[in-house]
């Protein structure tokens, strides 16, 4: 999974083709815990750009689209809003896959 690098590129992927933003933090366990299930998360939806971003280095994006619980997830496509899986609890394999399986 790639980490967003900037705000321009924030704006790049969400006005773009089908992107899911996971929102995470070094120190965050929950987010460790899902870390290990992420690349086969990632091969099971080739249809989404999957972005990691560091809640600590983009406060302030998390701040714009409400994101203040991770990990959470929120897909784009060409701008608009897909879905969002945005809470402070743990998250399973299972959950994440249903809500992309949502998506579609």
């Amino acid at each position: 999974m790639k980490n967003l690098e900037s705000m321009e590129q924030f704006e790049q992927l969400r006005d773009g083709s089908k992107t899911i933003l996971m929102f995470s933090a070094k120190w965050c366990g929950d987010c460790r815990f899902i870390e290990p299930v992420l690349p086969e998360i990632e091969a099971k939806f080739p249809e989404f750009t999957f972005i990691h971003v560091d809640r600590d280095q983009f406060i302030d994006l998390c701040q714009q689209v409400d994101v203040y619980g991770i990990p959470s997830f929120i897909a784009y496509d060409n701008g608009k809003e897909l879905g969002r899986f945005v809470s402070k609890d743990r998250k399973s394999q299972e959950e994440i896959e249903a809500f992309i399986s949502g998506l579609k």
